[in-house]
């Protein structure tokens, strides 16, 4: 039986249709299936360097091969490594393994420093607009509600058009900080590239450093890709993103007024009801 095009791997794909490039395009997919592993990591320009050819050949190879870019062919790739089947009765402990082991390539890929570097950067902001879409969302409207408790007010507009009117009105004394998984989402990138024409700073949490929300940021934290992946959501990346947030906030914390922390418990008091 022969596989439609969905239910072919990554490398397959890109080996089905190699036949049909031409030669400077043939290079660009041979390097691709001979170090994938390595193309997850590069850029767009360090894949044109080692294929010997130029950045619009490796864009016109991967729309060839039946991709929108690099970006889609670099994220696919990073997605494609199988899922192994699990007995049920191990699906559990199966899954902390998984995360255990997310946490710790996201530990040895961040920066604390930089960790250190961003949370002075939210700290001394006058606005801080949070921007992220897609899956990456719900983890940002977290963090958004956490940086509130510690008396830090900031804006995390869900909708995409918001985010635009929010980072449009931004300047040098505030700050666009980006979630995003990819590196890539053409929302959160429009709104990154319009905080930083607007003079504002721009800090972003990704799995990606040399993306393209990675190369317009001026601080990028890099949680690298997660061991395992899951076709559509990203979920083990994610822990690694939730980590670098909870520790952006516990570095804010260091530095928040006593006061203000004791008057947001009295907040969360308040809100739960007696019976």
């Amino acid at each position: 039986m022969t596989l439609s095009r969905p239910e072919l791997s990554v490398l397959a794909r890109i080996r089905s249709s190699a036949s049909l490039l031409g030669p400077s395009e043939s290079k660009v997919a041979t390097l691709i299936l001979e170090r994938s592993d390595e193309v997850v990591e590069w850029s767009t320009a360090e894949l044109a360097q080692a294929a010997g050819t130029s950045t619009a050949t490796v864009i016109r190879a991967c729309q060839s091969l039946g991709f929108r870019g690099f970006q889609h062919l670099r994220l696919e790739l990073a997605r494609s490594a199988p899922m192994k089947a699990r007995e049920l009765d191990d699906i559990a402990s199966s899954t902390f393994d998984d995360a255990v082991e997310a946490v710790r390539l996201a530990q040895e890929s961040v920066s604390a420093a930089r960790v250190v570097e961003v949370a002075g950067a939210i700290r001394d902001a006058r606005r801080v607009v949070l921007v992220s879409n897609g899956f990456s969302g719900p983890p940002l409207q977290d963090f958004a509600m956490r940086l509130s408790t510690l008396g830090r007010a900031v804006e995390a507009p869900v909708d995409a058009l918001a985010q635009q009117f929010a980072v449009n009105s931004l300047d040098d004394r505030d700050l666009c900080f980006a979630l995003s998984y990819s590196g890539a989402n053409v929302q959160s990138l429009r709104a990154c590239s319009a905080a930083r024409d607007r003079g504002a700073r721009v800090a972003a949490v990704t799995s990606f450093a040399r993306s393209p929300i990675g190369r317009t940021a001026h601080l990028v934290i890099a949680t690298g890709p997660a061991a395992a992946s899951h076709d559509v959501d990203p979920f083990l990346a994610r822990i690694g993103h939730t980590v670098v947030l909870h520790a952006l906030h516990s570095a804010l914390a260091q530095g928040a007024e006593t006061a203000a922390a004791a008057g947001m418990r009295h907040v969360v008091a308040d809100a739960i009801a007696d019976e």
